[in-house]
C-alpha cells in the first residue's frame, strides 16, 4: 500500500513546507494564505482510470469511512489522518438536480444545481468541517494541547463546527453577527450546546476577533483561511463529474462570499486534471450579491485591484462579506479558468428564487444569486442553449423559511415579489372550496 503525504506550504510559493498538523494559518515567511499540497508524483502512479474505479467502488458503500464522499477521496484530500481519527456524518453525495423546467426558462437545454444543502447541517460547510475536525481529533490524539475550535461564522460555517465537534466531543465556540442569521442558523449550534457568542458587528468583525482569540489561547481556528476546510470542499468537483460520468460540465457557477468555496472548486477540477481524471477544465462563474461584491469590481478592473468594502445589508446573508480572506486563492482560480464574475441585486436575487421554486426547487438566497448569474449570462449569451451548466446550491431553503416568507407576503422592503403566492383561507364548505378550485385552475 503506498503511503500518500500532504503538507501546508504558502500560496505564494515559499519553499517552507508545514505539517499538517501544525497549527499554523499563514506562511511565517510573506503572511499569506497557506494551502495543502499533495504528493502528486506519487499521485500519478496510479493511472487517472484506476483512481475512478477505486473512487466508484467506495460511492456511497458502507465501509467507515469510505462511504462517505469526501473519505472515499481520503488519499487526494488528507492522506495522514488515521482512520479512528476521522470524525464524519456520511457526508457529500447530494442530489445533481437537473433543473429541466427552470432551464427552459432561460434558453438553456442543461441546467444543474448541486443541492449541497442536502446535508447533515443542511449547506456545504460539511465537506471541509469534516476534515478540518478529524484533522483536530488527531491532533489531540497525537498529544498536542487544542482547548477549543472556534470560527466566525455567518450561520452555516457555525452550524456545521457545533455539529462535528459534537460528534467527536471537542469543545467548540462560534462568533456569530447579531441579528444577521437566520433563526435556523442561529439555534443549529445552541441545540448542539456550543459556546455561542453573537457580536454587535458585521462578519468582519467577527473574523477580526476570532483570529484574535486563536492566536494566543489554544483554539484551533476553523474559518476557510484554514486550508484544510479548502480540502472538503474540494471533493464538490470530484462529486460532480463523478455523478456526469467522469464528464466535465461546461461551467460550475459558485456564490461568492469569503470566498473559500471558488477557489476549492478550482483546486479539485485541476487536480483531477493533473491525475488524469479528465480531460478539460470547466469554466468558472462567481456570483455576488450587489451589497457585497468586492471580487465582482475587481473583476471589472481585470483583476489589477482588489479593495475590501463595508458590506451591505443583504438577503443573502450568509455571503455578506466584505473584506473576504481567500479574495487571491479565488482571483488565482477564475484567472486559471477563464473565469467570470456577476453580481446580482437585492430584488433580482429574491425573484430567482421565487421564479426557480415555482419549478420545485427550494432555494436558499445565496443559490437565488447563483441563479440570477446565470439568467444574466443566458440573456447576454455568454451561455449556449446546449452548454451543461452547473450551479452550486450551498444551503437548504429550509435555513431561510423567514426569507421566503417574506418574499411570498410582500415583506420585503423595496423589491416587488413578482412569484409570490399565498394560501387562499375558506370556510369549511364545499361550493366554496369547490369554486375557489374551479377558479384557480386551469380547464
Amino acid at each position: 500500500m503506498m503511503n500518500f503525504r500532504a503538507w501546508f506550504q504558502c500560496i505564494n510559493g515559499c519553499e517552507a513546507r508545514h505539517d499538517l498538523t501544525e497549527v499554523i494559518y499563514r506562511c511565517p515567511s510573506c503572511g499569506d494564505l497557506l494551502e495543502v499540497q499533495h504528493d502528486t508524483d506519487k499521485l500519478k502512479k496510479r493511472s487517472g482510470q484506476e483512481w475512478k474505479d477505486l473512487f466508484s467502488s467506495r460511492y456511497r458503500n458502507h465501509e467507515w469511512p469510505y462511504g462517505s464522499s469526501v473519505w472515499g477521496k481520503k488519499e487526494l484530500v488528507c492522506p495522514g489522518v488515521d482512520n479512528e481519527n476521522i470524525v464524519s456524518t456520511y457526508e457529500g453525495g447530494t442530489n445533481l438536480f437537473w433543473a429541466e423546467r427552470l432551464g427552459r426558462q432561460m434558453g438553456l437545454d442543461e441546467l444543474w444545481v448541486k443541492q449541497c444543502g442536502m446535508a447533515h447541517t443542511g449547506s456545504f460547510k460539511d465537506l471541509g468541517m469534516t476534515v478540518l475536525v478529524s484533522m483536530v481529533k488527531q491532533m489531540i490524539a497525537d498529544g498536542k494541547k487544542i482547548r477549543a475550535v472556534a470560527c466566525a461564522s455567518t450561520g452555516d460555517t457555525s452550524a456545521a463546527l457545533a455539529a462535528y465537534c459534537a460528534v467527536a466531543g471537542i469543545p467548540a465556540i462560534v462568533f456569530l453577527p447579531r441579528g444577521k442569521v437566520s433563526l435556523t442558523q442561529l439555534i443549529q449550534p445552541i441545540t448542539h450546546g456550543v459556546l455561542t457568542l453573537s457580536l454587535d458587528t458585521d462578519f468582519d468583525g467577527c473574523m477580526k476577533i476570532v483570529q484574535e482569540v486563536c492566536q494566543e489561547n489554544d483554539i484551533y481556528l476553523a474559518n476557510s483561511m484554514n486550508s484544510l476546510r479548502i480540502e472538503g470542499q474540494k471533493t464538490i468537483s470530484f462529486e460532480l463529474v463523478q455523478q456526469f460520468g467522469w464528464e466535465v460540465p461546461d461551467y460550475v457557477v459558485v456564490p461568492g462570499g469569503n470566498l473559500g468555496n471558488v477557489s476549492a472548486v478550482g483546486k479539485g477540477f485541476k487536480m483531477l486534471l493533473d491525475l488524469g481524471m479528465i480531460d478539460r477544465l470547466p469554466r468558472l462563474v462567481c456570483a455576488q450579491a450587489q451589497q457585497a461584491d468586492p471580487l465582482y469590481r475587481s473583476y471589472q478592473t481585470g483583476f489589477k485591484q482588489f479593495e475590501p468594502m463595508q458590506a451591505g445589508k443583504t438577503l443573502a446573508s450568509a455571503i455578506q462579506i466584505g473584506d473576504p480572506v481567500s479574495y487571491k486563492k479565488a482571483i488565482r482560480a477564475l484567472q486559471a479558468f477563464d473565469g467570470i464574475v456577476e453580481e446580482a441585486s437585492e430584488s433580482e436575487l429574491a425573484n430567482a428564487a421565487g421564479r426557480a421554486n415555482r419549478t420545485g426547487l427550494l432555494c436558499c438566497p445565496h443559490t437565488a444569486v447563483a441563479l440570477s448569474a446565470v439568467e444574466k449570462l443566458a440573456k447576454r449569451g455568454v451561455f449556449k442553449k446546449t452548454d451543461r451548466i452547473v450551479v452550486l446550491s450551498t444551503a437548504n431553503g429550509l435555513k431561510f423559511t423567514d426569507f421566503l416568507y417574506k418574499y411570498h407576503t410582500d415583506q420585503l422592503e423595496g423589491i416587488q415579489p413578482d412569484y409570490a403566492f399565498e394560501p387562499i383561507e375558506l370556510p369549511a364548505d364545499y361550493n366554496a372550496v369547490r369554486d375557489s378550485i374551479l377558479k384557480n385552475i386551469a380547464p
